[in-house]
C-alpha cells in the first residue's frame, strides 16, 4: 500500500556524527559477547579468533590440538617434522580457566520456605503416619499419602542436619511431655 503523499521526511546527513566511532561501536555490537570473563578481558579485537585464543593457550580446534594417531602407517624418526609450538604470552587467562574449573560445584538446590513449614508441621502433629496427613485440613492441596511422603523425604534429602535438629527437637519435647 502506498504511503500517503507528503507524510515522508527528506533524509538529512548527520556532519556532527563520528563515522569512525560509528562504524567501530557497531562493529563490536556486531561480533558475539564472550560469556568467559577471563577470556573477554584478555581478547583482543584487533586480532582473528585463532591468534587470540593462541596467545591464551587455547586450541580453535581441537581436532587440530590434539590429533588422532594413525595405526597403518609408521613413520620413521627421520620423517617426523615437529612444528613449533605457539607462543604463549597470555598464560594467566589458562591458569585462571584451571583455576575456576577445580573449584567445588556450588549445590543449587533448594526449597521453598512454605514447603520446609509445611512438611515440618506434618512431621510435628503426625509422625510418620502418611494418611493422617493426607486427611489433615492444612493439607491445601489435597497431597496423596504417597506425595506427602515424596515431599518429607526430598526435605530430608536437601537438608540432613536440619532435617536431624528438627527431629532431635521432637523427641525432645515428647520428653519433657511424658
Amino acid at each position: 500500500m502506498p504511503k500517503a503523499k507528503g507524510k515522508t521526511r527528506r533524509q538529512k546527513f548527520g556532519y556532527n556524527v563520528n563515522r569512525k566511532r560509528l562504524n567501530r561501536n557497531a562493529r563490536r555490537k556486531a561480533a558475539p559477547r564472550i560469556e568467559c570473563s577471563h577470556i573477554r578481558h584478555a581478547w583482543d579485537h584487533t586480532k582473528s579468533v585463532r591468534q587470540n585464543l593462541a596467545e591464551m593457550g587455547l586450541a580453535m580446534d581441537p581436532n587440530k590440538a590434539v590429533p588422532l594417531r594413525k595405526r597403518k602407517v609408521k613413520a620413521m624418526e627421520v620423517d617426523m617434522v615437529e612444528r613449533p609450538k605457539d607462543l604463549v604470552r597470555k598464560p594467566y587467562v589458562l591458569n585462571d580457566l584451571e583455576a575456576e574449573a577445580s573449584l567445588p560445584e556450588k549445590k543449587g538446590n533448594t526449597l521453598s520456605r512454605d514447603l520446609i513449614e509445611y512438611v515440618q508441621y506434618m512431621v510435628a502433629n503426625h509422625g510418620e503416619d502418611y494418611k493422617a496427613m493426607a486427611r489433615d485440613e492444612k493439607n491445601y492441596y489435597q497431597d496423596t499419602p504417597k506425595q506427602i511422603r515424596n515431599k518429607v523425604n526430598v526435605y530430608k534429602r536437601f537438608y540432613p542436619t536440619e532435617w536431624q535438629t528438627f527431629i532431635d527437637s521432637l523427641q525432645n519435647k515428647k520428653m519433657e511431655v511424658d
